[in-house]
């Protein structure tokens, strides 16, 4: 390594200045250099070779593209998954809807499951990992998300619990499913995006010209297939027009929940009586 190579604590102060935010400048120092954080702050004086590479890094955190791209790994329920463009980045709020899931997976010994819109895979993977006994069908009709998904089922070791299928719904597929979950696009078009997303796949944001035609179909779908439970994440603004259309559909059991920051962010249900 060149002498002049500048020091861990040098490229962190110029590129910490340059992004305005020093954690983000450490974690991408420490997946550029294949380190834990904590190391950084131990080998301070450790000198970084080619580090126009880490600052390659910096400029497209500083262009906003999503450091989870970068990384190429993104944080959900307490495990680091892969993540690559092409699948939707996993939000916080989206640990509630495995939360509700799994309260009714062991209320209501659910064995056959259906996930609409799998994207990364996150939540069939964490379920089927919660309960080895379940069988998991995960569909999504972008096949580079289900290339992430199966990378993610591969790493977790719970390939053989799922299958993944290219396909609209659950077009083509004949299985009886006890319960469907989704978290499918929900935002209306033409709703203003801030310019991070612009990175994130489309077809994983908007839902229709209101935002929430995929869950009604959703709604119908699972009413059409006599599936008993569904659970799914939805916009902050659409519990009014799904309560309805739920009601109207005949589906009289049913709860809505909020998120972290107390907005409307999904609903259960019992679909068959």
């Amino acid at each position: 390594m060149r002498a002049s190579s500048p020091t861990v604590k040098e490229v962190l102060k110029e590129a910490s200045l340059t992004l305005q935010n020093q954690k983000e400048a450490a974690i991408l120092l420490a997946h550029y250099l294949g380190r834990e954080r904590l190391w950084l702050m131990t080998h301070d004086t450790e000198r970084v070779e080619n580090p126009e590479d880490y600052f390659a890094l910096i400029q497209r955190r500083k262009d906003h593209e999503p450091i989870e791209y970068i990384t190429g790994s993104v944080s959900f329920y307490g495990e680091t998954f892969h993540i690559a463009p092409g699948a939707l980045i996993p939000r916080p709020e989206t640990e509630l809807l495995i939360d509700r899931t799994k309260a009714i997976i062991e209320a209501e010994h659910i064995c056959d499951i259906a996930e609409i819109g799998t994207g990364s895979g996150i939540i069939s993977v964490m379920l089927a990992r919660l309960f080895p006994y379940i069988h998991i069908t995960a569909t999504d009709i972008n096949p580079r998300a289900l290339q992430i998904a199966r990378i993610n089922a591969e790493r977790f070791g719970v390939s053989d619990k799922i299958d993944f299928v290219h396909t609209s719904y659950l077009e083509g597929i004949n299985r009886k499913f006890d319960m469907i979950i989704s978290n499918p696009p929900y935002i209306a078009e033409g709703f203003a995006l801030e310019q991070p997303l612009s990175y994130e796949p489309q077809d994983a944001l908007f839902g229709g010209k209101e935002g929430d035609e995929m869950l009604r179909e959703i709604i119908t779908i699972a009413i059409s297939r006599d599936v008993s439970f569904l659970a799914c994440e939805m916009g902050y603004d659409q519990k009014a027009p799904l309560e309805s259309f739920m009601k109207a559909k005949g589906i009289r059991e049913y709860d809505f929940y909020q998120d972290y920051s107390g907005f409307d962010r999904g609903f259960t249900a019992k679909v068959k009586e």
